[in-house]
């Protein structure tokens, strides 16, 4: 068993922007849609919807709904609404079993950088990483579109789960990705009023920080004292110590090499390094630098165990 990823491809084309900004909704059912969804092709021939807002609210223009192509599609949609909700209620089941055996929920709810959702679900990277050069002025149009969607996503979750904690997992704005200046000027505009405006709720932002983010530290550190979670995965988490300590809690980062091949022995070495240099004078969460997936699970427990033996305040 291992945790699931999805196929990025390049959904929506570079001349689509106007398109996409002008009426987003609109964008979604009628050419999103029928883009990635195949069954749902046919509602690229339904009536834009903005054409609604018209005499009669747009009831002459619905005829279209009752052709042979649209009415398939419609079924195979509620089909695909009756096995999400299965699902879901697969998840709650499991949910409620967790808070039953004393295992709460770890996060409220999910949420995501706004030029990340525009990369990993729209442009994809080679198409965000093409558009910083040849489309820039659209490409931050679109993130300032999303700001108000990822954050309704975030407070809506806190509050039908009553917890304040909101993920945010970061992919396409660290080292390797994008240049610093990149970072500054189309990645971290976006995530920080997300995570100020979340801070505002009364939220407390926790992104992580995928692969290496070291190069970033000194910006991401322009953030209100004590209201976030900053979780590492390979960034240098000493370094993080020493610029972030004081700023935010910081979680992490256990190799998952080392969990997957180490002894306990190993484990245990290596999060005594953590505990005293990274705990020292709190603000630290021990954790794996990523999913469990392929983790030993002798070493797992190592990790858990010393923690709580070793890893208190004298």
């Amino acid at each position: 068993m291992s945790t699931y990823q999805f196929v990025e491809g390049e959904y929506m084309k570079a001349d689509e922007y106007d398109a996409f900004l002008f009426d987003l909704s609109d964008y979604m059912v009628r050419t999103y849609w029928p883009r990635i969804f195949g069954a749902l092709e046919p509602f690229k021939n339904l009536t834009p919807l903005h054409e609604l807002i018209s005499y009669y609210m747009g009831l002459g223009n619905l005829s279209v709904l009752d052709t042979p192509e649209i009415t398939g599609a419609l079924e195979l949609l509620a089909k695909a609404g009756a096995e999400v909700r299965r699902m879901r209620n697969g998840a709650q089941a499991y949910t409620e079993e967790m808070k039953r055996l004393g295992i709460p929920y770890q996060y409220g709810a999910i949420t995501q950088a706004p030029f990340d959702t525009i990369s990993d679900f729209f442009r994809g990277t080679r198409g965000a990483m093409l558009d910083m050069y040849r489309n820039p002025d659209k490409l931050m149009e679109a993130t300032e579109k999303m700001l108000p969607i990822m954050l309704q996503m975030g407070v809506s979750g806190t509050k039908r789960t009553g917890n304040r904690l909101v993920f945010i997992p970061l992919h396409k704005g660290l080292d390797y990705f994008m240049s610093l200046e990149q970072f500054k000027t189309f990645y971290w505009p976006g995530l920080r009023k997300l995570m100020l405006a979340l801070i505002d709720e009364g939220l407390v932002p926790c992104p992580f920080f995928e692969g290496d983010c070291t190069s970033r530290l000194e910006i991401i550190a322009d953030i209100p004292k004590g209201k976030a979670c900053y979780n590492f995965e390979r960034t240098d988490i000493f370094k993080a110590k020493e610029i972030l300590g004081d700023q935010v809690c910081i979680r992490g980062n256990v190799p998952i090499s080392l969990l997957s091949v180490g002894t306990p022995d190993d484990i245990k070495d290596y999060c005594k390094k953590l505990i005293d240099v990274v705990g020292k004078g709190g603000g630290f969460i021990m954790d794996a630098a990523s999913s469990f997936d392929n983790a030993k699970v002798e070493n797992v427990k190592a990790m858990i165990n010393f923690t709580k033996e070793y890893g208190v305040y004298r």
